[in-house]
């Protein structure tokens, strides 16, 4: 109360323009109090720098909220390249929170807390994806074989050489195996670079998914020979009966990487038994394949697949002795363990 009794009038808090919602901007210039600043309804992602509603929780958040900060010679490398490029990671490294950011030549590196700086050579090629600068595809790829596991850094090169699957179709390759190659080359000599040489050479297109990948491996690493990947299978009559995502001819087995999608998607789940019972009307067999076959007992599902497929074989050739497809060779790839990131759940 103010002298006499008369109430004082408490200044109300200058109201955020919502042009501002969703951004992040510097404190210099801003044209706001250092009070209004320090108020709870805005965030102080580095110093300097003011952020309103902008959710710092994904990826395209924590760019956004260092971008006032980015010099012209900088941008996103390294891992949080990776997330805006929506390469598939392993579970710890999908919502990585740090900030990865990349300068070329003699410029300096960003020092900041949560942003790891890094300086690059000249021949990564920054361009624009989703709004930011980032380190091109193929440097991309090339910096994660110094954190990925051989199967992961696959798993990443399966990607960009295939285009990313929506629900609209495939999208266009962010690369090829050749451009992958050629930089794996240029990268020799730095960290990771033995492990992106030995990666090209199994990269392959057409795969929908990094489950689907870690399966291939699994299966070649075994001793199998290396699967057809998503080839449409028609029967005898030339009815389609569906794209598998790996195939064997030579022993008429299919195999079908199933991820809750498949169990909680009711109209998915119904299009999945339909298509099982055309392939086995046809003479196919379908494996089901699930994450715990593939993350957490591998050993029992390859004991099962090896056998299935022995008795497939044995069965085609007693059904028909006249000349069948036969397995081929299987394609060598390194027998070693992968780092943990290799085989954990997706």
């Amino acid at each position: 109360m103010a002298r006499g009794g008369n109430p004082v009038a408490v200044p109300r808090r200058v109201e955020l323009p919502e042009s501002l919602s969703g951004t992040a901007f510097r404190t210099a210039g801003a044209g706001f109090s250092e009070k209004r600043l320090r108020a709870g309804d805005v965030d102080r992602p580095y110093h300097g720098v003011r952020s309103v509603f902008l959710d710092q929780q994904t990826v395209v958040g924590r760019c956004r909220a260092y971008e006032p900060r980015m010099q012209a010679s900088q941008f996103f490398s390294h891992i949080t390249a990776a997330q805006l490029y929506r390469i598939p990671l392993p579970p710890e490294l999908v919502d990585a929170a740090a900030v990865h950011v990349s300068v070329t030549g003699s410029d300096t590196r960003p020092r900041l807390p949560g942003v790891v700086g890094h300086r690059m050579s000249a021949t990564v090629r920054p361009w624009m994806h989703r709004g930011f600068a980032v380190a091109d595809p193929v440097s991309t790829w090339c910096q994660l074989a110094s954190v990925l596991g051989l199967d992961d850094l696959i798993a990443a090169g399966d990607f960009l050489v295939s285009g990313r699957v929506t629900d609209s179709g495939r999208e266009p390759p962010l690369a090829s195996i050749e451009q992958l190659r050629a930089g794996a080359m240029r990268f020799a000599g730095n960290r990771g670079a033995r492990r992106a040489a030995e990666a090209v050479a199994a990269v392959r297109t057409g795969v929908d998914s990094r489950p689907e990948t870690l399966l291939r491996l699994l299966l070649m690493r075994s001793g199998q020979p290396e699967p057809v990947i998503n080839k449409p299978i028609f029967d005898n009559e030339g009815r389609r009966l569906g794209k598998p995502d790996l195939s064997y001819e030579w022993a008429r087995t299919v195999l079908e990487y199933e991820g809750d999608g498949h169990r909680t998607d009711a109209a998915r789940f119904r299009r999945d038994i339909s298509r099982r019972e055309r392939f086995e009307d046809a003479g196919w067999r379908v494996i089901r394949v699930t994450a715990e076959d593939v993350f957490v007992d591998p050993d029992d599902f390859i004991r099962r697949t090896a056998r299935t497929l022995a008795r497939r074989a044995a069965a085609l050739v007693s059904a028909d002795p006249g000349p069948i497809p036969v397995a081929p060779a299987s394609t060598r790839i390194s027998p070693r363990p992968m780092p943990a990131s290799g085989h954990k759940t997706p």
